[in-house]
């Protein structure tokens, strides 16, 4: 280790030292800075030793907390294994963070873990719908050419739209003061939007959910679903104009 990154151990356990109580916030400053370190960190033993003195035990704890409080729970798993695909699939995603954001690592940590869980939640009814229905009218149906629908792979162009709606709403953003809520809005929807292919895998085809995004919006922007329905009338006019003109 480098005396840099010693230095930054130290103030860790210095910090530690006090002790918690079981009431204290087991994601704190501590926990905070040793994201930090995780990534910045040169070498796999630097970030595996960070991972286990400091984070393994409080994003468990974390996990077991939104999936118990949300009710996140999988047919046919148990709890272990929804908590360690999730905790998985979060230690895919934490490189992902961004310190200069100046956002916490535990809201960012906590959203993935909600928003994969209800992901795959829906994703794991939709699979299940599917072969009921497949069991239910597989037969007739399944040699029927005239109930054959074939799909265009470039329908809606999709992609372009979501590219140029990130490009309008950054710029629209910015049009706001930092302390109103169309600002705030702005913000989260560009992190959506840029991210949206890592954070929203809620289907094959990325149809998303909007409670799953709504309840994203809350949790990086602190406003009030009426707050976000009201702030979102001016991207929303943003997106129609879009659609008006990929159809003309």
């Amino acid at each position: 280790m480098t005396n840099d990154y010693s230095g930054q151990t130290t103030i860790i356990i210095q910090k530690g030292k006090k002790g918690k109580s079981e009431n204290e916030n087991y994601f704190d400053q501590r926990e905070e800075m040793a994201v930090r370190m995780f990534l910045t960190a040169s070498t796999f033993d630097e970030k595996n030793k960070i991972y286990n003195d400091y984070l393994r035990h409080p994003l468990d704890k974390m996990i077991s907390s939104i999936i118990r409080r949300y009710k996140l729970y999988r047919k046919d798993m148990d709890f272990y294994e929804i908590h360690t695909d999730t905790h998985s699939f979060l230690m895919t995603k934490i490189e992902k963070f961004s310190p200069s954001k100046e956002k916490k690592a535990y809201s960012y940590f906590g959203t993935i873990c909600k928003n994969y869980l209800m992901g795959q939640i829906l994703k794991d009814q939709k699979e299940q719908n599917r072969k009921i229905s497949y069991e239910d009218i597989s037969g007739d149906l399944e040699n029927n050419p005239s109930m054959a629908y074939y799909i265009d792979e470039d329908e809606d162009n999709k992609e372009n739209i979501l590219i140029k709606l990130l490009e309008i709403v950054k710029e629209k953003s910015n049009e706001f003061h930092e302390s109103t809520n169309e600002y705030k809005l702005g913000v989260a929807l560009c992190d959506i939007l840029e991210n949206y292919k890592q954070i929203f895998q809620t289907s094959d085809n990325n149809k998303f959910n909007k409670n799953l995004i709504l309840l994203s919006l809350r949790e990086m922007t602190n406003l009030s679903t009426k707050e976000i329905r009201t702030s979102m009338k001016k991207y929303k006019i943003l997106y129609d104009n879009i659609i008006k003109t990929e159809e003309d």
